[in-house]
């Protein structure tokens, strides 16, 4: 293979395997946005990704036709940076929101104030970053790639309306978009995968009963 043709074939290769990356969050990473962590166990959801999670086995789903959403919190060790703007923080908490109703609203009745029949899902995000990742692949090959990988985490708990019980959360990780060097600043673009995924494995989980 010629030279001049290899470099953006693995170029692609590396970006491909970067955004594919996703690991659970580890125990020194949680934020404390949740109760209880010690109930927490690894699983599979229906996009193939592992979370964190727990749910109340005595938990009838069926017994819940609505939904309220509380506003997503932001944790507070995520404070703006040059390559991380208020503004996009904030564009990622609304889209997140947003995204929820979305996915929610298709199986059921999104509500703006908690009620009988209604489950309550508070969403926190805990983390927005971009990791620099230096990429050599061979000998011969003179240049060594530096690239950002974005990922973002969320901690959810989800509550009976009535009692104020939580009946189940979940903690999990995603890699969003690679970003061409480590010096652009991060934009709402960059996540919208992962979160539009995070909504979608809600609404399977809810159908699902896990």
């Amino acid at each position: 293979m010629p030279r001049n043709r290899s470099l953006p074939l693995l170029m692609a290769l590396a970006m491909s395997l970067t955004a594919c990356a996703n690991k659970t969050v580890a125990p020194e990473e949680y934020s404390g946005f949740l109760q209880d962590y010690s109930k927490l166990t690894e699983k599979q959801v229906a996009s193939g990704q592992s979370v964190l999670s727990w749910v109340d086995p005595t938990l009838d789903i069926k017994h819940y036709t609505r939904v309220y959403i509380e506003p997503s919190q932001l944790h507070t060790q995520q404070q703006p940076t040059e390559r991380r703007s208020k503004a996009m923080l904030a564009d990622i908490r609304h889209y997140y929101d947003a995204a929820l109703k979305h996915e929610l609203g298709k199986v059921m009745t999104v509500v703006t104030t908690p009620g009988p029949n209604t489950l309550i899902v508070k969403p926190a995000i805990i983390s927005v970053s971009a990791s620099t990742q230096s990429l050599r692949f061979y000998e011969w090959l003179p240049v060594t790639l530096l690239a950002a990988g974005v990922s973002t985490a969320t901690e959810v708990a989800v509550l009976d309306a009535t009692n104020q019980v939580v009946v189940a959360q979940v903690i999990r990780k995603g890699t969003g978009l690679t970003l061409p060097n480590d010096k652009q600043a991060m934009t709402l673009d960059d996540f919208k995968p992962v979160l539009d995924g995070w909504a979608c494995d809600m609404r399977l989980a809810y159908l699902s009963g896990k």
